[in-house]
């Protein structure tokens, strides 16, 4: 007695009328983001602003990008027609390895902080440094 089992996946053949809609569709979206991206760093280059304007544009151009980023994984590799299990086991760790950058790079910058302001500790001088302060 033979089992069949299901495949979870879907077969993906290119051709027709609506791969190709799809692919335009695509096409000028990215573009559309790309063209944005691009007209906003401009304008932080020709445009003196702020600090925090400078800072929210870029965030926009960072979430501009992600979300890119996020479309071209889910249209070209196909992620958006898979099962939900399978998209989580491929974004939650992406997520945690984002979370560990930021930790580490606040931590980081953190302990460089104290460091340089922490009284109870001599300051550390190059070898140059002790030579013009006569202490060799």
């Amino acid at each position: 007695m033979e089992h069949s089992i299901q495949e979870v996946t879907f077969h993906h053949e290119p051709g027709g009328d609506e791969f190709v809609k799809k692919v335009i569709k695509t096409t000028v979206l990215l573009s559309v983001i790309t063209i944005i991206e691009l007209g906003l760093g401009l304008l932080m280059y020709a445009v003196p602003m702020a600090s925090a304007l400078e800072l929210f544009i870029k965030g926009v151009i960072v979430i501009l990008s992600l979300a890119k980023a996020f479309y071209i994984v889910g249209v070209f590799m196909h992620l958006g027609e898979e099962v939900k299990n399978l998209i989580m086991t491929i974004v939650l760790p992406l997520l945690l390895f984002v979370w560990f950058i930021a930790a580490f790079l606040y931590e980081g910058n953190s302990w460089k902080n104290l460091r340089n302001t922490y009284k109870g500790t001599p300051a550390v001088t190059s070898p140059a440094q002790q030579h013009v302060e006569g202490k060799h």
